[in-house]
């Protein structure tokens, strides 16, 4: 659903590769973790992968979608919500959601039932007519995520969704990922948070200085590994 092709990327006239040679699959029905240090390339690799920034080698098809020889037809695949969005300041969070239904072209029965059922999971139905500038960060995060779920898109990515949410806003949004995933569609997001990444996702990857040191599920890491240790001391051991 989401395939990387030996992806690199470098910036300006820098001789060391920002993104280097990274290949990956997402599948249906799948929770990818994407993990590592700050400044390993996490944000890098998310901005070339929803057309933010082109690769300078390799290709990347999400959903069969070549996402630099038809950006257009790759965004309809997806839904993204960076770590801290950048919103409309001066509408309202409905008329936000309206215009990313309007964008995807989400019909009216569809799109008034998702959007009361995300508002109503989220608890933000009694802000959604205010000005998105009086929302508070946390607020501006749920606003997003309802926006980004509102097309019920083939992938969903996400950069530290959990940032901002409060406890039960995190459990509901861990709920939808993986609800999401159980009609056969895909979540990839990236986190510092490195319990959750364990306990909800159903493979990982590990990138280190631009490079993946590894992919594949909890067990499998570990049994590369040789250890039977958290996701949390495998990655401090294979990151130092």
């Amino acid at each position: 659903m989401l395939i990387l092709e030996h992806i690199s990327k470098t910036y300006g006239n820098k001789n060391e590769k920002a993104v280097d040679d990274v290949s990956f699959e997402v599948h249906p029905g799948e929770i990818f973790g994407f993990v590592g240090p700050n400044g390993a390339g996490k944000t890098t690799t998310i901005k070339m992968i929803v057309s933010l920034l082109a690769p300078n080698s390799g290709k990347i098809r999400i959903n069969g979608i070549d996402n630099q020889t038809d950006i257009l037809g790759a965004k309809k695949q997806f839904s993204y919500v960076p770590d801290s969005p950048e919103l409309f300041e001066k509408i309202k969070g409905i008329e936000y959601l309206k215009f990313m239904a309007d964008v995807y072209q989400v019909p009216a029965s569809d799109r008034q039932e998702r959007i009361e059922r995300y508002l109503d999971i989220f608890e933000i139905k009694n802000a959604v007519n205010d000005p998105i500038g009086s929302f508070s960060h946390g607020m501006k995060q749920k606003l997003a995520l309802v926006g980004a779920l509102i097309h019920d898109p083939q992938v969903f990515i996400l950069d530290e969704p959990m940032v901002g949410l409060d406890p039960k806003a995190s459990f509901e949004l861990k709920k939808i990922m993986r609800e999401h995933c159980d009609r056969g569609r895909s979540v990839f997001f990236s986190t510092h948070v490195l319990d959750v990444a364990e306990k909800i996702c159903d493979r990982i990857a590990i990138i280190k200085k631009g490079k993946l040191i590894e992919v594949g599920t909890m067990a499998e890491i570990r049994e590369k590994a040789g250890s039977q240790e958290s996701l949390e001391n495998i990655f401090l051991e294979l990151t130092e």
